[in-house]
């Protein structure tokens, strides 16, 4: 819903060639309660204005000299993404009105204007702006909810999958190698059971932040369930940079973390595989991680393994 404050704080423009009207209308604007209000009387600034205040409502006179409001309209789609312009037109030829609705106009005041209609008009106008801001932030976070764990923010499944097939799709245009390192916390119940789930989470969220800090920009740390992330290594110039990452992981989660002013140690173990030579699928590659972790856990855990091949794996200990 939208507040009164919310109203009241909304960015009105206006906008006419009459340096009296421009002071008639800011005088209602202000005696009404609004509070960030800008003018101006050159209709050529309107669109730079806009493009760096990105207003809520436009107060827009149609008949200027040198650029008239429909000119104005025009500029305005041109920066506007979506196409909706918060204009509310204010002219004294009734023929105009269509045309100005047409032209993408939300609105239209006659001149000479009642008070109340226009108080009225302006309200209105911003409560559907304001609520349409608001539908705009809430889809995008349920596309970023859709995306992302909700915990720590990395990538989900989703979204991992959508990076693997970009970067094996480049690797491939290039003839290079990618890589995926399937990560998992060794002994991580022990934490939930010993120090409660809201421990268990935070660890989780340090961990990730770890990781996050451990791989290049291009990277992608991704959480698929519990304690189990996934790294998608964009490109590497040698096959030995897996294993050097791989150990660097591996040493970065045994620092110790603190967590409810306490020490907690844990380790991690490390499933790889490589593009081309494990596969040239995110799902085949995902899959020959997870063997290859699986490997890594049954050889003493805390270290990596790499599948060499579809029937043979190298191991790595810490």
């Amino acid at each position: 819903m939208i507040s009164t404050d919310d109203l009241l704080n909304a960015r009105i423009l206006i906008v006419d060639d009459q340096k009296t009207n421009v002071t008639l209308l800011e005088h209602i604007l202000d005696g009404a309660g609004y509070r960030s209000i800008t003018s101006t009387t050159d209709p050529h600034a309107v669109c730079a204005l806009h493009r760096d205040n990105d207003y809520d409502l436009i107060l827009l006179d149609l008949q200027m000299p040198g650029m008239d409001g429909f000119k104005v309209m025009e500029g305005l789609k041109a920066i506007e993404p979506d196409g909706y312009l918060p204009v509310l037109v204010i002219t004294a030829q009734p023929g105009h009105k269509l045309r100005a609705l047409q032209g993408g106009a939300r609105d239209f005041i006659s001149k000479p204007f009642d008070l109340l209609e226009l108080r009225t008009r302006i309200h209105n106008m911003l409560e559907v702006r304001l609520l349409y801001r608001q539908l705009e932030q809430y889809s995008r976070a349920l596309e970023s909810l859709a995306l992302h764990d909700a915990l720590t923010g990395l990538p989900n499944r989703r979204l991992l999958f959508d990076r693997l097939a970009l970067a094996i799709a480049h690797a491939h245009r290039n003839k290079r190698t990618m890589a995926v390192l399937y990560l998992d916390l060794d002994g991580f119940k022990q934490i939930n059971d010993t120090l409660g789930h809201d421990a268990g989470d935070a660890l989780l969220a340090m961990v990730a932040n770890r990781l996050v800090a451990a791989v290049r920009q291009e990277d992608t740390v991704a959480r698929l369930s519990g304690d189990e992330f996934v790294i998608a290594l964009w490109e590497m110039s040698h096959t030995d940079n897996v294993s050097t990452l791989a150990a660097k992981l591996i040493l970065a989660l045994a620092q110790t973390f603190r967590i409810q002013e306490c020490d907690v140690s844990i380790t991690a173990s490390i499933g790889i595989a490589l593009y081309p030579t494990h596969g040239e699928t995110a799902e085949t590659l995902m899959k020959r991680a997870d063997l290859a972790l699986y490997e890594a856990k049954r050889g003493g855990k805390n270290g990596y393994c790499i599948a060499t091949c579809p029937t043979e794996l190298a191991m790595a200990h810490a």
